[in-house]
């Protein structure tokens, strides 16, 4: 996988940033099992696509940019030269994530990108962020509880001619015909595509390496709302112990006559002795 982490989606940039405002507790989804955390979405925005599927982590989501979100002055100099909807992508997505960081108790300030585009969250604290046409959301947590984190959203179609067959293995490949035979309804390449995106984001902070489509292989579970990324590569060392995979949720939603998926992984930090 390569691309910039806060760029919308194409076959070359295939990591995501989304942006939520505004906090209304939402619990865990139906069967989840999880107990409600942080995560917050906007007021009157109804059923949220990310919150309430991870506790301890703080999630904000936004359906529509607001008028005039603030960018501090060394945020706007990096989209300087950005179209409108760029910036207007740019602006919302961190006030999202300004809003999760508060949650947490941090005070607001810039959010600037690191190496492979990815966002400087303030010290202590891990983070992702994702945007695709009409949503937003950021997900923050305190590094002594979740070691890493990946989210990512996607319009819920079919991906574009082809790019299947840059992004799925042989065996994603027949997983997929499997998937949509049984459960028509999910647009199962484009989740695919979603959960690599979530498990590069979650990756990239535990290496700094860069990690291929053929690094790892999802295996999506259509009863639980829940996704299996097993590594190809060696995996991140997280508390002395090698992570040879990552488990993650997805759901689906549909606001104002739009579809969209998203997944998000959550890697729990080690226990301290």
């Amino acid at each position: 996988m390569t691309g910039h982490q806060e760029s919308g989606s194409s076959p070359n940039h295939l990591i995501r940033t989304c942006d939520p405002v505004g906090p209304v507790t939402s619990g865990p989804p139906s069967g989840s099992g999880s107990a409600p955390g942080r995560n917050t979405t906007a007021p009157g925005t109804g059923t949220g696509l990310l919150a309430g599927l991870f506790p301890d982590v703080s999630v904000v989501e936004l359906f529509a940019d607001p008028p005039g979100a603030h960018l501090y002055p060394e945020e706007a100099r990096l989209v300087a030269r950005a179209v409108g909807k760029r910036r207007s992508e740019f602006a919302t997505v961190r006030l999202c994530a300004r809003t999760a960081l508060a949650g947490l108790g941090v005070a607001p300030g810039p959010i600037l990108r690191g190496p492979g585009g990815a966002p400087v969250w303030p010290e202590g604290v891990v983070g992702s962020m994702t945007h695709c046409d009409g949503y937003r959301a950021a997900a923050v947590a305190e590094n002594t509880v979740v070691a890493s984190v990946g989210i990512d959203a996607e319009p819920h179609a079919p991906l574009p001619a082809g790019i299947e067959r840059l992004v799925a293995l042989p065996e994603e490949r027949r997983t997929l015909d499997r998937l949509t035979r049984t459960h028509p309804a999910v647009h199962w390449d484009r989740l695919l595509f979603s959960a690599k995106e979530s498990t590069y984001k979650t990756w990239f902070p535990l290496t700094g390496l860069w990690l291929d489509f053929g690094d790892c292989v999802i295996t999506p579970d259509p009863d639980n709302g829940t996704f299996h990324c097993a590594l190809n590569v060696p995996g991140p060392v997280v508390g002395g112990r090698r992570v040879d995979g990552f488990t993650g949720q997805w759901r689906t939603v549909t606001r104002d006559g739009a579809a969209f998926v998203a997944t998000a992984i959550a890697v729990p930090a080690p226990a301290l002795s």
